[in-house]
């Protein structure tokens, strides 16, 4: 796959878990099911709202198998996501996923005890110099806590031509200007929910990668934006933004959320996030009732 395939709408993965928090491995099949069937033009798996941080080695490795197959040959590019922070497990993982044959991977750089921007970026670079495939360099400073200027993003852009970039700082926008003024050819992803989703594809950005509940949506305000009806587009996102800002409040917050949609449109069987977790506010069951009520032309029952 070449980076320039990479546009559109790109949706995290969640991960269903049963009531007693154990793996819900058909569950997982239906939310791959329906994701080959809602219109996104991407899927990656293991990002942060996947829950990769409460998942087990073995359980990693059962779930990108399911991911590779089950997304197998219906035209959604499928990306697999390196968390590890050690260099060497980082490195060995990229490898073996390029092997599996997966389309692109997605590298969230090391934080954990706050290592340097030179640490980082070698990090960055070990991985990069492993594979020949797409790799998005995730730019999370609000859940990592550690900030890469855009010069220092730039310098990787420059000396690996598969290098993308999911930039999700917030807000983003006047980052990637600065971004793309230097490396005008670099490919930008936007994540957090799609807030920023229409300044990003103003200033450059190729597409955003939102949670998978209902990337029906991002897809058409995608559909709108790339067709020319950039006041529809916007009409539709501005109907939205008040969901996703109250759910952006905090990254557990929308996991729950996500969780909670996918179980009341008949996707998957309990909306259990294993601990800790957030407890939804009293009124959530209202909120994202009227939030399925205003938008049901897009989102439908599954079946």
């Amino acid at each position: 796959m070449q980076k320039t395939a990479i546009h559109g709408v790109n949706a995290i993965v969640a991960m269903p878990f049963k009531d007693d928090g154990s793996v819900d491995y058909p569950g997982f099949d239906r939310v791959l099911d329906f994701m080959a069937r809602s219109g996104i033009n991407g899927a990656t798996l293991f990002g942060i709202a996947s829950e990769f941080h409460k998942l087990a080695e073995a359980e990693k490795e059962r779930l990108a198998q399911r991911f590779l197959g089950g997304l197998a040959g219906c035209g959604v590019y499928r990306v697999l996501s390196i968390t590890d922070h050690a260099t060497e497990l980082a490195v060995r993982r990229a490898r073996d996923y390029q092997d599996s044959g997966v389309d692109a991977l997605m590298l969230l750089p090391p934080f954990f005890l706050a290592p340097s921007t030179g640490q980082i970026l070698d990090h960055v670079f070990a991985v990069l110099d492993a594979v020949s495939i797409p790799v998005f360099v995730q730019y999370a400073p609000t859940e990592t806590g550690l900030p890469v200027t855009p010069e220092k993003m730039a310098e990787i852009a420059a000396r690996y031509p598969h290098a993308v970039f999911k930039i999700e700082c917030n807000p983003p926008v006047g980052y990637t200007q600065q971004f793309l003024s230097l490396v005008p050819e670099a490919v930008v992803m936007n994540g957090y929910a799609g807030l920023y989703m229409l300044d990003m594809l103003g200033v450059g950005g190729k597409g955003v990668m939102p949670g998978c509940s209902f990337g029906e949506i991002y897809s058409a305000i995608y559909a709108r934006w790339l067709a020319g009806d950039h006041k529809s587009a916007s009409e539709l996102h501005s109907a939205l933004l008040p969901y996703i800002r109250r759910w952006m409040s905090r990254a557990e917050y929308i996991i729950q959320v996500e969780k909670t949609l996918l179980q009341r449109r008949g996707i998957i069987a309990s909306a259990y996030c294993r601990k800790p977790g957030y407890a939804l506010p009293d009124d959530e069951s209202e909120v994202i009732g009227r939030f399925l009520a205003e938008f049901s032309s897009f989102l439908p029952q599954y079946g």
